[in-house]
């Protein structure tokens, strides 16, 4: 049996796993993000260590993280949440330590090779993956391959702007992202809780001044649940915009299937009516009848699945 090396680096933790081409994660180890030079030095050590594991059997590494990096070079180019992270050869680190090939992504990317081998992808040879959390990025598997673009940064649709006023996100205004986020949610309900409050009333999610920094997407979406109705318009107003930005994804890639992760998944009730409704309006219908749009199934774990997926991808290249 073949075994394959996972490495997800995050913000606040790492893990380093062995696996195998089902993504079955057989071994974790996991420790707190850190300074560069001793957290590299644990991924390095647990690398090796999960190839002693593995008894002859590891054949590739996988390496996902978040952008800015190069995965053609594999070196981490500064990503904002890993500050200090410059110019990080990681891949030639890896490779040098355990003699394995190794692969760099970003984690949009390898979460989209993760619930196309592994989750609600599997089957497709077109699929886009949308991880609508904290962010919105997207991966794009097309003909039956993780598609990069020239320098890995296809599949960016959060920064397409939808308006060009509303919520701020990638840095632009009224941008998928500012629309469709946990952050951009929480953004476009403060502004209608100050608008409320301002006029001697409150919200579900908001029932005075003092509450407008603890909005969340999670608070909105528990109010619009109860009844609220300011909650419900919010979620009527992701739902359409999410819509928009899904009718572009439809229309110029014309998938079998759009997988959505995080908020969807938890909240795909108070989103799918008005979303669905836009679609209809948008899209071309030839495309839209062929797509079929589904939460993620990979849940919590997808991180680790995803460095798995893509070590079993670079394996089945070699082949």
């Amino acid at each position: 049996m073949k075994t394959y090396i996972g490495i997800d680096i995050g913000g606040t933790k790492c893990a380093v796993l062995l696996g195998d081409e089902f993504g079955v994660v057989l071994k974790e180890t996991r420790f707190p993000t850190e300074d560069v030079s001793s957290t590299v030095a644990r991924i390095l050590d647990a690398c090796e260590a999960m190839k002693e594991a593995a008894a002859g059997t590891a054949v590739s590494v996988g390496i996902s993280c978040g952008s800015p990096l190069d995965p053609v070079r594999g070196i981490i180019e500064s990503p904002p949440n890993l500050p200090g992270w410059d110019h990080i050869e990681i891949v030639k680190m890896v490779e040098e330590r355990t003699g394995l090939p190794a692969v760099l992504c970003n984690d949009a990317n390898a979460c989209a090779l993760a619930e196309w081998k592994f989750g609600a992808g599997r089957g497709c040879r077109n699929m886009v993956f949308l991880t609508f959390g904290t962010g919105m990025g997207a991966g794009l598997i097309l003909d039956g391959k993780l598609y990069n673009g020239a320098n890995g940064n296809a599949g960016e649709v959060g920064h397409i702007r939808l308006e060009r006023f509303g919520p701020v996100g990638y840095g632009k205004q009224g941008s998928f992202e500012g629309f469709a986020s946990g952050g951009g949610i929480a953004m476009n309900a403060r502004t209608v809780a100050v608008g409320e409050l301002q006029m001697g009333r409150c919200t579900g999610y908001c029932r005075s001044w003092d509450e407008l920094d603890s909005i969340t997407a999670k608070s909105v979406a528990e109010a619009a649940r109860a009844g609220d109705p300011t909650a419900i318009r919010v979620y009527r107003q992701t739902g359409e915009m999410l819509g928009r930005g899904l009718s572009i994804l439809v229309d110029l890639i014309n998938p079998e299937r759009i997988v959505i992760g995080s908020i969807y998944q938890r909240s795909a009730d108070l989103l799918i009516e008005p979303m669905e409704r836009v679609l209809a309006e948008e899209c071309l219908p030839a495309s839209l009848a062929v797509c079929e749009i589904v939460p993620a199934e990979l849940g919590d774990d997808i991180g680790n699945r995803a460095a798995l997926a893509l070590a079993v991808s670079i394996d089945g290249e070699a082949e």
